[in-house]
């Protein structure tokens, strides 16, 4: 099947969830913060969408990156012990969808030459250093999903390209 990718101005939101901060190498302990977020996802009132857990990637750390995992909630939405709130401005995505039984490192390699040879470049919070290509990687899993074999949307955010 063909890569598609589309690109989307989508509305600012709120995400409560959990954080998980830490090297590369450790990076199989992410998974426990996720499934640990779907665990407690009960506990958050006046989800927008309860079908859908997002995942949040900064990589502002030279050996590593950060992660929140949780659910895009209503404004008003109390926040539970040991979570925290974030929110995410409106911004520009290169969206695309991650296969099933593929590669996820050949699906971002495949966003990072697209982005290559187009009008758009990776966006980048102001003031803040990044250590990766794709400086700010959003996920969008199905809460139903198959965790060794998952499918999910990426949204990477963009700016134009200023020459």
């Amino acid at each position: 099947m063909e890569d598609t990718f589309h690109i989307r101005t989508l509305p600012g939101y709120r995400l409560i969830g959990l954080k998980w901060e830490g090297p590369y190498t450790e990076v199989n302990e992410l998974k426990h913060t996720i499934q640990n977020m779907y665990n407690r996802s009960t506990e958050l009132k006046d989800l927008i969408d309860s079908q859908k857990q997002l995942g949040l990637s900064y990589h502002t750390r030279p050996d590593g990156f950060v992660h929140y995992s949780g659910f895009q909630v209503d404004e008003n939405t109390k926040i539970p012990i040991g979570m925290m709130d974030i929110h995410i401005p409106e911004l520009t995505y290169l969206i695309t969808h991650h296969q099933a039984g593929h590669d996820v490192g050949k699906t971002y390699m495949k966003i990072y030459h697209w982005l290559k040879d187009c009008a758009y470049i990776p966006y980048m919070e102001p003031n803040i250093e990044y250590y990766d290509d794709l400086p700010i990687k959003h996920e969008v899993y199905p809460i139903h999903r198959d965790l060794i074999q998952p499918h999910f949307d990426i949204m990477i955010p963009i700016t134009r390209q200023i020459d």
